[in-house]
């Protein structure tokens, strides 16, 4: 049992995305048949939202900015200020990502946008580091790496999912 909650937390994106899809199933399964076109789909953006973003990046914000050096430790880094500033970052990540959850389409394109932006950004620095100075700390090459490939990319497709036709 310790090693499963130490795999949970070391890997909580993951961790918080599945608990994501699990408050997602319970609403579907409690939405009565029949259930309407796209409901499920909506159910699973804004649980991710909610938790795959904003309970994943506020506790990224927690670890980054109260426990830098285990952080930093567990990226394979050494810490430094940055940590900081990758915290307060998380916040608003967390922020945006519960507001969101319940916001309109707009918001909901801008954070995963951002997401985006942030995540295969620090994908691409994973990859470098793990080219240039070997590290394959689990917080780099790990299931963390795999998470900031995949989850903007799970977003993307959600909203996709949940878009509305458009009349011509």
């Amino acid at each position: 049992m310790d090693a499963f909650v130490t795999f949970a937390l070391s890997n909580f994106p993951l961790t918080f995305t599945v608990l994501g899809l699990i408050a997602a199933g319970v609403q579907i399964l409690k939405t009565p048949a029949p259930r309407p076109r796209g409901r499920s789909a909506e159910a699973v953006l804004r649980w991710f939202l909610f938790f795959g973003i904003g309970v994943t990046f506020f506790y990224n914000f927690v670890c980054h900015v109260f426990f830098g050096d285990m952080a930093a430790k567990f990226i394979g880094w050494a810490q430094s200020p940055f940590q900081a500033e990758v915290g307060w970052a998380s916040l608003g990540y967390a922020v945006l990502g519960f507001m969101a959850s319940r916001g309109s389409r707009d918001l909901r394109i801008g954070i995963i946008a951002a997401l985006a932006c942030f995540m295969w950004g620090a994908a691409s620095g994973h990859i470098y580091q793990m080219v240039t100075a070997h590290d394959f700390a689990p917080g780099n090459a790990g299931v963390m790496f795999w998470c900031d490939i995949f989850m903007p990319l799970f977003g993307i497709f959600l909203l996709w999912k949940t878009r509305k036709p458009q009349a011509i």
